[in-house]
């Protein structure tokens, strides 16, 4: 087909209302030539509508396309990665995570407890106590963070389902006051504290096993902050 001709069918059908790529994927041309022979050209406002409808819903489609893509290969990354560990864990594996999510979550005073709302990490670290300290559910001890909008009791049972903790060991609860704001995170079932009674020696026992699994970074940062000393002899900050 002659160029020229190609111009005219071109000029034809975006007369008819069809929009450029419509019209480059039937000539076969690049949206660039199409702009150049077309820009004079003008739509109908029906046209105009349609290619406009056409063009949000094309759109839309995309980035509800991209969103659920990337949440297969999300999905496909998480169960890749669940099959990488072996069951049951090792003694020492098993050891060594209960004893960094008591480092980054628990309790860095005489008390030996820890405080979340996850449930599954709640769960962990008491099964985790039992396993490693012997200490039955039956002996822990909770106390819940909740909201005042919030069932208390339906609370203490759902967390005593969780851990095995029975309700009458938990105490008393501490409820929020009323805020002005609204929350971006629901905390449907509030936080939890479980706490392991008579275990201060328990506790310098985990923080013992984190150094020993630690020393070769603490090295370097003692180093670090015997050449840094000079930023502790500051003022304590004061709240005003």
């Amino acid at each position: 087909m002659a160029r020229h001709s190609t111009r005219a069918l071109a000029v034809k059908l975006r007369k008819e209302g069809l929009s450029y790529r419509e019209i480059g994927d039937e000539l076969k041309l690049s949206k660039s030539v199409l702009s150049a022979w077309l820009k004079e050209v003008p739509l109908k406002p029906a046209d105009k509508a349609r290619l406009y409808t056409k063009q949000i819903s094309v759109l839309s489609r995309g980035a509800q396309s991209q969103k659920e893509r990337r949440s297969r290969q999300i999905d496909a990354i998480i169960e890749a990665a669940m099959q990488e560990i072996d069951h049951p864990l090792s003694p020492d594996a098993l050891l060594l995570m209960g004893a960094v999510l008591y480092w980054a979550e628990g309790s860095k005073t005489n008390m030996f407890a820890l405080t979340n709302s996850d449930p599954i990490l709640i769960a962990f670290f008491v099964e985790w106590v039992y396993i490693v300290f012997g200490m039955r559910p039956g002996l822990l001890k909770a106390w819940m963070n909740i909201y005042p909008q919030q069932n208390e009791g339906d609370l203490k049972n759902f967390w005593s389902d969780i851990t095995g903790i029975p309700v009458e060991n938990f105490g008393k609860s501490y409820i929020k006051p009323p805020g002005t704001g609204f929350k971006k995170n629901n905390l449907y079932y509030g936080t939890v504290k479980v706490s392991v009674p008579k275990s201060v020696d328990m506790r310098h026992k985990v923080f013992g096993w984190i150094q020993g699994a630690v020393v070769n970074p603490a090295r370097n940062v003692d180093f670090v902050r015997k050449k840094w000393h000079h930023l502790t002899e500051v003022d304590r900050a004061v709240n005003l």
